[in-house]
């Protein structure tokens, strides 16, 4: 990803969702407004720099943007925690000289599996590594999502398995909005490691494979995911509602642990002790899936793919 490129889209994409009105900007005898948002020159009055000084800073035409300039156009932008430091990430001068190694492939320490194994039969849990990779997960999680250790290692992609996999539509009830916040983490992260080759190969793969990907691509949003609630249909246990922590660890760079949790007393925790318990049971048993009790949403009468064999 060049880093000019994606400034200059990410300041005009957010200067055309700030509305006049919302930045306090009246309207002048210029003229009827051509695209939303505002102007350049309004945009540039709010950050107190001049209309070329912004000019050039959108077109991706900066040399060394002070931290002050910087942090009044996110102020005029009314940018969020996130989206400032992306700024930042953005705007920093990186000579060519001086240009980052692409980061070494990422591992994960025996302490952190050890944590995986603790929470088998608990909760489901994996560690995600930049770009959505899947470093690792237990078999609650495998039998939850899909079972990665049975892919192609390039495969084991929260990203890929969203996007490319049509079982991913049935298994997420909100498909549309995981699927446009995963865009917006992955947005983030492309931005921190622009010099990652996996992550441009993976951009490079969904924006041409998938139209979805694509729109939501293009409008620039940033998202950083540390917890949250995921809605789940699952083929063996049916509908679940999901918390998740994204637990990271000191030393171990773009990593985080991702745990699940459920309500207590919920039909929820009563899907997810099934779903553990059907997952301990020999493969022989677990050829007829076990039916939920009330007021759990009973499964279908045969079950198109079996998620811990990574049939998908």
């Amino acid at each position: 990803m060049d880093r000019n490129t994606e400034l200059s889209e990410f300041l005009r994409t957010r200067r055309a969702r700030l509305r006049p009105e919302d930045a306090g900007v009246r309207e002048t005898t210029s003229g009827p407004r051509r695209v939303p948002g505002l102007r350049r020159e309004e945009l540039a009055h709010l950050a107190g720099v001049s209309t070329d000084y912004y000019t050039r800073l959108e077109q991706g035409r900066h040399l060394n943007v002070s931290e002050t300039v910087l942090d009044a156009v996110a102020r005029a932008l009314q940018l969020n925690d996130t989206e400032r430091a992306y700024l930042f990430e953005l705007a920093k001068p990186r000579p060519r000289a001086q240009r980052r190694r692409p980061p070494r492939p990422q591992r994960v320490r025996p302490g952190v599996y050890r944590v995986l194994q603790m929470l088998e039969g608990i909760s489901p849990a994996f560690v995600l590594g930049r770009g959505g990779d899947v470093l690792a997960s237990n078999r609650l999680a495998r039998a939850l999502i899909i079972d990665f250790d049975a892919l192609p290692y390039r495969e084991r992609n929260l990203a890929r398995f969203m996007f490319l996999d049509p079982a991913a539509r049935e298994l997420y009830r909100e498909w549309d909005k995981y699927a446009s916040e995963t865009v917006a983490s992955l947005r983030l992260q492309a931005g921190r490691h622009a010099d990652d080759p996996g992550l441009t190969e993976l951009v490079g793969e969904l924006t041409i494979k998938s139209p979805e990907f694509r729109t939501w691509w293009a409008d620039h949003n940033v998202r950083e995911k540390s917890h949250g609630v995921k809605l789940y249909h699952h083929p063996v246990v049916g509908d679940m509602t999901l918390s998740y922590e994204n637990v990271t660890f000191p030393g171990d760079d773009d990593q985080a642990m991702c745990i699940y949790t459920v309500e207590p007393g919920s039909p929820s925790e009563a899907a997810l002790q099934l779903l553990a318990n059907w997952t301990a049971a020999p493969p022989a048993d677990r050829a007829s899936p076990p039916s939920p009790p009330p007021p759990l949403s009973s499964p279908p009468p045969s079950i198109p793919r079996n998620p811990l064999h990574g049939d998908h």
